[in-house]
């Protein structure tokens, strides 16, 4: 009997009494078994850790990220963005590396994984330990100034947004989005303070790549570079939505780069994916890294 190719690991078995999912792990691991592995991460390994995914099934709705050209161009964008963030930040702060995150880093200590190539931007992979982290998209954890270029840590323009506006401080939000970005009333918005650069006066933004915004030359030729080394690719956690990504997935398989995808849903990159998982990769990258290794 052929069984299904989506693992639910942890439960549940077919009328042979095997394993839902056993085949396409198997299948997985003979393609990338001995093969340099380059990973390619989003949102999706991130919400066992409590971040949201923007696509993902459990997501209640779909979440409208801030734009590069109203952040730049309308105070009141900004306004918004750092008060929202001020009150989702923590959330992000206090979240921990998972155990999909952990598995990558242990692949990546035993020789199977090459690098990773994350589009996120809350560094939970440097946190589990792995070493070899291009964050396509920036990191959340840093601020840069629009005007002079310096770059701040979040920690410190958090505790100055919490001088500024004491009558934040007990906010809680209501939901938040992968990016730090709370739910709150529109109401309470605007008198918000938003500190500008201690250095020039200049705009401060957070040193991530916004939606409508060019992922910086160097860090994509870097790469593209990455991608050359690689002779398999593993998609983890993203819906392969945006382009940014997706390119990269597209460009192996023209090469003939095999191409995994674990995903807790369908993705764009189906189509170039010799194998698909499908699971909570806290439970599907454990079990991929005890075959590999």
């Amino acid at each position: 009997m052929r069984t299904s190719f989506d693992p639910v690991l942890g439960g549940g078995a077919d009328r042979t009494g095997e394993t839902v999912g056993e085949p396409a792990l198997e299948a997985a691991a003979r393609l990338l078994r001995g093969r340099a592995t380059l990973v390619l991460s989003g949102a999706g390994i991130s919400t066992e850790s409590g971040i949201p995914d923007y696509r993902g099934p459990g997501t209640r709705r779909r979440a409208s990220p801030m734009r590069y050209q109203e952040f730049v161009k309308r105070p009141e964008a900004r306004r918004r963005y750092w008060a929202r963030s001020f009150v989702g930040w923590p959330a992000v702060a206090r979240a921990n590396a998972n155990a999909g995150h952990r598995a990558v880093a242990r692949l990546e200590a035993a020789g199977q994984v090459l690098g990773v190539l994350t589009q996120n931007v809350d560094g939970l992979h440097q946190e589990a330990g792995s070493r070899r982290v291009i964050d396509l998209h920036g990191r959340l954890d840093a601020v840069r100034c629009l005007a002079c270029g310096v770059v701040t840590s979040r920690r410190a323009l958090q505790t100055e947004m919490a001088r500024r506006n004491p009558n934040f401080a007990d906010r809680e939000a209501r939901e938040i989005k992968p990016d730090g970005d709370a739910d709150i009333d529109p109401a309470e918005l605007e008198t918000f303070r938003v500190p500008s650069c201690a250095a020039c006066g200049g705009v401060l933004k957070p040193d991530v790549v916004f939606f409508g915004e060019n992922v910086p030359k160097a860090r994509v030729e870097a790469a593209w570079r990455m991608l050359a080394e690689a002779e398999a690719v593993l998609v983890v956690g993203s819906s392969l939505t945006v382009r940014s990504g997706y390119r990269f997935v597209v460009r192996a398989a023209e090469d003939g780069v095999p191409v995994v995808i674990a995903n807790d849903g369908p993705t764009r990159g189906d189509g170039e994916a010799r194998v698909r998982l499908t699971g909570r990769l806290g439970a599907v990258l454990p079990a991929l890294e005890r075959r590999l290794r």
